[in-house]
């Protein structure tokens, strides 16, 4: 294995964050370095009234962490802020030349393009990684020909970095042409699976996402503890009981302080979430932070502009808590209790997931007489089902529908309220 790259993380207090706070986003950025393959040996924190428009930090700390940067030999300084193309150029001033200036959302590209793997995020990334360079080109930037100088380099008429500017525009603009094949495809196929509802896996970040979508499909998918363990959407084929069959997506999980730059080209993959008939917001009720995990998972659904009725709240590794006692959500909303790894409340989740989704309302019931065969033929041929089941004496059937489509079949009189369960 290569060696991790020894790196130093640098937070900032303001009069509008507390230290607490940001020792835990220093905590979650530690976490990111891990994952994209680096080693913390040092954290700072500067108080400020608020960040130095010039360098974030101020000119005075960054003699610090030059100081502590050159005596422990990191390769690079990430700071849990973002960061503007004039800081970094002001920051590598006062650093060594050998030290690379990176941010929190430079950290998480670098690990989206170490997972992608599908043709869509491979492109999402590569988008993203573009859109995130073109403005902070600096000077210790090595350009895309790699050349360094010599015969046929000389009096071009414009700069290195010119040139590059110009390359690095002309790729996004290809790029964005590809992603939008891409989405239209994807587009095409969700209308052909339309007939079966659609379940999206949500949540913040390692909150057990991918060990629920095992646990449910039974796929043999990774489930790692490392952020952003998953990139590509997963989709597979579960059954919910009852005879009652689902698709559930696995998405990319959500994090603090996500720029919007990187949150837009990976829009497409969460609108997954978007188009899906419930999306299952997960949330670790064991992590300390589980409170803020949910706003953030909260506030990101409704710059999807996800229905709020649409969600619903699973608490996720119930077997860490004391007596295994969930956590109150606020605002008193409901919650699902689980145990993914352990499969704890899995048979009352399935239940919770039927209910929602026969008692959505578009969703239409119907309980009719084998006695009327011709009623019963009728309804069998309606498409969109849901669910139907036979029992002894009659036959329910749930379906998307209206009321209008049920009167013009001769339906009507043996619609019923709710999917009553057995």
């Amino acid at each position: 294995m290569a060696a991790r790259e020894a790196t130093l993380i640098v937070g900032l207090i303001t009069a509008d964050t507390s230290r607490s706070l940001v020792e835990e986003h220093l905590d979650e950025l530690e976490n990111l370095v891990d994952t994209a393959g680096g080693i913390v040996v040092d954290r700072l924190s500067q108080e400020r009234e608020k960040p130095d428009p010039a360098t974030l930090v101020g000119s005075g700390f960054l003699d610090r962490v030059a100081e502590i940067a050159e005596n422990l030999e990191v390769q690079s300084v990430v700071f849990d802020e973002d960061l503007s193309a004039s800081q970094i150029r002001n920051i590598e001033k006062k650093l060594p030349e050998n030290i690379k200036i990176l941010d929190r959302a430079a950290v998480i590209l670098d690990i989206f393009a170490l997972r992608a793997r599908s043709r869509e995020a491979q492109t999402q990334v590569e988008l993203a990684q573009l859109n995130y360079l073109l403005p902070r080109l600096t000077r210790r930037w090595s350009h895309l020909s790699r050349q360094a100088g010599g015969i046929g380099t000389r009096g071009v008429g414009e700069t290195q970095l010119e040139i590059d500017r110009r390359i690095i525009t002309r790729r996004i603009a290809l790029l964005k042409s590809k992603l939008a094949v891409i989405e239209r495809d994807r587009r095409l196929r969700r209308k052909r699976r339309s007939d079966i509802p659609t379940l999206a896996l949500v949540g913040y970040t390692n909150a057990g996402k991918s060990s629920l979508f095992r646990r449910l499909s039974r796929a043999d998918v990774l489930v790692e503890d490392r952020l952003f363990a998953t990139l590509d959407p997963r989709t597979r084929r579960i059954d919910l009981g009852h005879n009652i069959a689902a698709l559930l997506v696995d998405t990319v999980g959500f994090v603090r302080k996500l720029p919007h730059h990187l949150v837009a080209p990976f829009r497409s993959t969460l609108e997954e979430a978007s188009d899906a008939d419930l999306v299952l917001h997960l949330v670790d009720a064991s992590h300390p932070a589980w409170e803020e995990h949910l706003r953030v998972g909260q506030k990101t659904l409704e710059n999807l502009d996800v229905d709020r009725g649409r969600v619903q709240i699973v608490l996720n590794k119930v077997d860490r808590l004391p007596g295994r006692r969930p956590p109150r959500l606020p605002g008193g909303l409901p919650g699902l209790p689980i145990s993914a790894l352990e499969g704890t409340g899995i048979s009352e989740f399935r239940a919770g997931i039927r209910s929602r989704l026969l008692g959505a309302p578009e969703v239409r019931v119907l309980r009719i007489p084998l006695e009327n065969p011709e009623a019963v033929q009728q309804a069998i041929t309606l498409p969109h089902q849901l669910a139907r089941h036979f029992e002894d004496e009659f036959l329910r059937l749930a379906i998307y529908s209206d009321e209008a489509q049920i009167a013009a079949h001769g339906l009507a009189p043996y619609r019923v309220a709710r999917w009553e369960e057995e």
